[in-house]
């Protein structure tokens, strides 16, 4: 029996010498390199579940913004919203995977190694196990920081290129607006709002986008709920998105944005004649511009059934009185090839309220629009000037009578006191860069003995009681022009003096001799004519009134210029709308999938490399090779 228990001592100490001495170095090794092999291999193995499918749902779903979210129904940037929520899902799922690995190895080991008795003989075996379990958490440790390394290269980098192009993005499209003058105002009654940014509606879903900039969605695209990639700039074609007013919900004119917003107002008293000029003003302009081979058009349908209206009754000598106070704006939209971008580009709002309107402080106040401007058109009824109704023969107030003509009660100096008080209110104290100021019934006027000089305007306001007014415009506006209108009506001066007004860069050429003067004057109230008035106009043949009684029509218009029915405007979209693409339903937004795809990559090429140079380390220390 001793004998017996000597040899078994004697093998289990030959089992203990050689089993440390050789067994226990590669069994170990092969353990550490196993190991790690297996944690590397968990890690990606979930990794790439998670970041190679293209689909927004997976075991980590791409969520865009909900609509309880105070925010744009858009995906986050993926840094910002979708990097996080990744490593934290494959860190959940890669760990507790190894771990469960390393229980069930570790534990069927020990059950198959050390259960019996030749678990005495086979411990070198089994420890050398559970050490090169325990010395696999080093190279593991240098792997998980690669990976943590390729994270943070791959994250900075994106935040880095998303900084430096939102920045590009918002300082080229701050350029742009200021080199343009841009404009963004709403054309709708009990709004006028004037804002920096609109809503966007998206062309697939029609969700709204209220801000559609670059930020922490996206630096060039943001990407709708419904995987619709949408411009975040106008230079980068967010104009050809629809857009609303932030504050009233009510669509916006094409191009807002890109063209600059001009609003007009037609200012002027009860008859003045208002509407029967603004549309003598859209067909002269449209004239110009066609001359000028530019391109113009209304940009909703109502305004051009409207105006084919206001024509036909133009035509047939009464245009149809405006009864609203708080008007929405007639939108014309233009654009002149090979001008320069600040000034051949122009989205018109045309205000044309009624005359009553005009007749008391709080109506004024209403017409918020007239702050956001820098141009303005005055309408002048002569016959409205209290000097010139008391100056009137019973023979002129018979022609007078027999034309239509109303004597309005209002004083056109009341009129303008009122707008001048309301854009006073203003920052820079309403100061006007450019005023019109058109006297209608001009035909009628100088068949008067007082309206016989009436072509020398400004001067002739001297003697009627608007010598006030002249001073004024001379003192607060940058230039003041004047225009005397009658019968028949010279639409190539009524070109000339709108497209001036709104900043159109057109060719002036003479205007013609029909009566009608056209003053130019600057901010000290020097000025020069630019058509000459040889004589009355009119006064050889029939007037046909508006309701307005402004005597102005359309006539033939052989007064020279364009006529009123060649080419007339129409509706037109000078933009191409956005085109959202095709794209498949429940992928994932594009750069959500390249930045999954480069931090697997990433991710994958760092690991490999520190393992390999781990290796590399561990034989040149085991081989006694210097390695640099």
């Amino acid at each position: 029996m001793p004998l017996v228990v000597i040899f078994l001592v004697a093998l289990w100490a030959a089992c203990m010498y050689f089993g440390f001495l050789y067994v226990f170095p590669i069994v170990c090794a092969l353990t550490v390199v196993g190991a790690t092999l297996t944690g590397a291999a968990h890690y990606h193995l979930r990794a790439g579940r998670v970041l190679l499918p293209a689909t927004a749902g997976g075991l980590s779903p791409a969520l865009p913004a909900t609509a309880g979210e105070r925010r744009d129904p858009v995906f986050r940037h993926y840094l910002f919203g979708q990097a996080g929520p990744d490593w934290w899902r494959i860190v959940s799922f890669a760990v507790p995977a190894l771990w469960g690995t390393v229980r069930t190895v570790v534990g069927t080991l020990t059950r198959w190694l050390m259960s019996n008795v030749q678990g005495f003989f086979l411990l070198p075996v089994w420890l050398a196990v559970v050490v090169g379990t325990g010395v696999a958490l080093i190279p593991l440790a240098a792997a998980a920081t690669a990976v943590a390394g390729a994270y943070a290269l791959v994250c900075g980098a994106g935040l880095l290129l998303w900084a430096a192009s939102a920045l590009l993005v918002r300082g080229v499209e701050g350029v742009f607006m200021l080199a343009r003058r841009i404009l963004q105002t709403c054309p709708h009654p009990q709004c006028y709002a004037r804002f920096a940014l609109p809503e966007y509606a998206c062309p697939t879903c029609g969700e709204r986008h209220r801000r559609l900039v670059p930020n922490r969605d996206g630096a060039f695209r943001h990407v709708c709920r419904c995987g619709t990639r949408l411009p975040t700039a106008i230079v980068l074609g967010r104009f050809r998105l629809q857009s609303y007013c932030p504050e009233c919900d009510r669509a916006l004119p094409h191009r807002i944005g890109r063209a600059r917003i001009e609003p007009l107002p037609f200012v002027g008293g009860p008859d003045a004649g208002k509407t029967t000029f603004m549309v003598l003003a859209v067909n002269a302009l449209n004239g110009v511009v066609k001359d000028a081979r530019g391109r113009a058009g209304f940009v909703v349908r109502g305004d051009e059934v409207a105006f084919s209206r206001l024509r036909r009754e133009l035509r047939l000598g009464k245009v149809s009185k405006t009864t609203t106070q708080a008007p929405s704006a007639t939108m014309v939209d233009i654009t002149l090839p090979g001008a320069k971008p600040r000034s051949g580009n122009r989205i018109l709002y045309l205000f044309d309220p009624s005359g009553e309107g005009f007749t008391g402080a709080a109506q004024v106040e209403a017409m918020s629009y007239l702050t956001h401007g820098e141009a303005m058109l005055i309408v002048v009824d002569p016959f409205a000037l209290p000097d010139v109704q008391r100056s009137l023969s019973d023979a002129e107030r018979k022609v007078l009578k027999d034309a239509g003509v109303v004597l309005s009660p209002e004083d056109p100096s009341d009129t303008f006191q009122r707008v001048r008080n309301e854009l006073a209110a203003r920052a820079d104290g309403g100061r006007q860069k450019r005023v019109a100021v058109v006297v209608t019934k001009a035909d009628l006027l100088r068949r008067t003995a007082i309206g016989r000089d009436a072509a020398e305007l400004p001067g002739w306001f001297d003697g009627v009681g608007l010598g006030n007014m002249v001073r004024e415009l001379a003192r607060t506006a940058g230039e003041v022009r004047y225009l005397a209108s009658g019968l028949p009506a010279d639409t190539a001066a009524i070109g000339r003096l709108v497209a001036w007004l709104t900043g159109l860069p057109v060719t002036e050429r003479p205007a013609a001799a029909n009566g009608t003067a056209l003053r130019a004057v600057d901010a000290d109230g020097f000025g020069s004519v630019d058509g000459d008035a040889p004589g009355p106009v009119g006064a050889d043949r029939p007037e046909a009134v508006d309701a307005d009684a402004s005597g102005d029509t359309g006539g033939d218009n052989t007064g020279g210029g364009h006529p009123a029915d060649k080419e007339e405007l129409t509706m037109t979209d000078l933009r191409r709308p956005w085109s959202p693409g095709k794209r498949s339903p429940g992928v994932a937004p594009l750069s959500y999938r390249l930045f999954r795809w480069t931090l697997f990559a990433a991710s994958l090429f760092l690991c490999a490399a520190t393992l390999t140079l781990l290796v590399i380390r561990a034989w040149a220390i085991l081989s006694g090779v210097t390695v640099y």
